[in-house]
């Protein structure tokens, strides 16, 4: 086990508009910093994991729109990290962060992120972890940890989720739902269930597997101890399918664990 590294609570402001306002500069130092520290054909991770900001300040409400209420003077994790460009943007702010992800389903391996890590001097550490399988966090406790686009990814959702609420106070997450399953004609929206894909049906990801309705997504949830705060929807929320391109819909949430409780902030 790593020792609990609490964070030097930042004074600034984490407010959701601050971190958009000033990821545009961060954005930019990143690129020249990629130019520099890796050939010019390396497979860096094509979707920036910061453009998610967008949907945060979509999703979040009151005193959540601060980070730093959410975080507090405790770690936080980026599950799925890609590059780790989230990771490295929050560590400006005093944030200590840990990149979480698995090497051999990383788009190159988790070498981004480190040639990242090194080229700009950061303290963010990286810890491989299969999610798939029986895992142990680094840490005891996080303050928030970001679980954007991982959950239909996962064989196992429910385990993966228990686990996090174990030793995560909040959490940010995001996910494929769906309205209708794979014949667009059977509406599942309100029944708690979940479509599981053939190998290949979505995006031709083998990786995809879980889709869940909107109200499979809060059940799950609810099983697994958490209480949803904030959700919002977004994509195709009309007549999204669990496999087609132009069916797609997202569900992010934040919400808090019922295992690792503290005093919550207050809402405005």
């Amino acid at each position: 086990m790593i020792a609990e590294t609490a964070n030097v609570e930042a004074e600034q402001s984490m407010q959701i508009e601050k971190l958009i306002a000033d990821s545009g500069a961060f954005l930019e130092r990143i690129r020249e910093t990629k130019a520099t520290c890796a050939d010019a054909d390396f497979p860096w991770y094509p979707w920036g994991t910061i453009h998610n900001l967008g949907h945060l300040n979509n999703l979040l409400t009151g005193s959540h729109r601060d980070l730093a209420s959410l975080i507090g003077a405790m770690p936080v994790a980026d599950v799925g990290a890609a590059d780790g460009d989230l990771s490295f943007f929050l560590e400006q702010y005093g944030v200590h962060a840990d990149i979480v992800d698995f090497g051999p389903t990383n788009h190159n391996g988790l070498r981004g992120a480190r040639a990242l890590r090194d080229a700009l001097n950061s303290r963010v550490e990286i810890h491989e972890m299969d999610l798939d399988g029986y895992f142990k966090w680094p840490r005891e406790r996080y303050g928030l940890i970001f679980f954007l686009g991982i959950l239909y990814h996962l064989k196992n959702p429910f385990y993966a989720l228990e686990s996090l609420a174990k030793v995560a106070e909040y959490a940010l997450i995001s996910t494929k739902i769906t309205r209708f399953s794979a014949d667009r004609k059977t509406l599942i929206d309100n029944q708690p269930v979940a479509y599981l894909l053939d190998s290949g049906e979505a995006h031709n990801d083998p990786t995809n597997y879980w889709v869940f309705s909107d109200a499979g997504l809060k059940r799950i949830l609810k099983r697994t101890g958490w209480e949803l705060l904030d959700y919002t929807r977004a994509g195709n929320t009309k007549n999204s399918d669990p496999a087609s391109p132009d069916g797609d819909e997202r569900a992010f949430l934040l919400v808090r664990s019922r295992f690792n409780e503290r005093a919550a902030p207050i809402r405005s």
